[in-house]
């Protein structure tokens, strides 16, 4: 069922959308070399703790998942792309992480995903992050009261494919509200004009994800990490966003 946000319960979701923030740039700036991805986890449930919050991810369990996800945010890897299951890994030099991160404050959710390398930085993994996330910006251009679901796919899948990058539809945004998980899907490329309408009140997660060269990915041995079919790199990029009347609103900038 998609449910339509109040003004007021909008306002009332900011405070989640700030703590998302503060949590993904926290834990991007202690993903320095030789960090463990168990380290970034367990910041990232401390400042859960201190701030009353609620993770969204420890007793997760979908059907796609193997069992109870069991960690608080999710860190994919090179050819990670999505889920990534913490676990005992010290980043590298060049590594290429994406942190995925969703929380409820007073009962109120946020999802909001950065990719980042760790260290020196190689031209072909800037050039997917910088496509990433020019693709969210040019979804939330696209979230305007009165178009459609369609008008957000089909924007973020221009960038995708002026750059040459296949797009997988398996998995994209949704609906974001009382909990992480709702109505409607937002595909990463579709047709504009299309789809759900646009309006007031609607909140939705925006997150293009996209690899290098392949649009096919298996899962992991761990039950949850999502990982490319042919080992090359994948970056993501999300905010929650509001559709009011005066257009777009992102809960989760920085």
């Amino acid at each position: 069922m998609i449910e339509l946000r109040t003004p007021a319960e909008i306002e009332q979701m900011r405070p989640a959308g700030r703590f998302v923030a503060d949590v993904l740039a926290a834990t991007a700036a202690a993903a320095k070399e030789g960090v463990n991805l168990l380290e970034l986890d367990r910041l990232a449930h401390d400042m859960i703790r201190s701030r009353g919050a609620e993770s969204c991810y420890i007793d997760y369990h979908p059907s796609f998942g193997a069992s109870p996800f069991g960690k608080v945010i999710c860190t994919s890897v090179n050819d990670a792309v999505l889920h990534g299951l913490p676990h005992d890994y010290r980043l590298r030099d060049g590594d290429l992480l994406t942190l995925d991160f969703a929380a409820a404050v007073d009962g109120w959710v946020a999802d909001a995903a950065v990719s980042v390398v760790v260290g020196t930085p190689r031209d072909e993994d800037l050039r997917l992050i910088d496509t990433t996330r020019r693709a969210l910006a040019a979804g939330i251009a696209a979230a305007q009261p009165g178009g459609r679901i369609g008008d957000i796919s089909a924007a973020i899948g221009a960038v995708a494919h002026a750059e040459g990058y296949s797009v997988n539809l398996q998995f994209g945004g949704h609906g974001v509200g009382r909990t992480m998980h709702g109505d409607p899907h937002v595909a990463n490329d579709g047709r504009a004009g299309r789809g759900y309408p646009l309006r007031p009140g609607l909140v939705i997660a925006i997150e293009p994800w996209f690899l290098q060269t392949t649009d096919e990915i298996f899962t992991d041995p761990d039950g949850w990490t999502l990982r490319s079919a042919d080992g090359s790199r994948g970056a993501h990029s999300e905010h929650t966003v509001a559709i009011t009347e005066d257009g777009p609103l992102i809960l989760t900038a920085p």
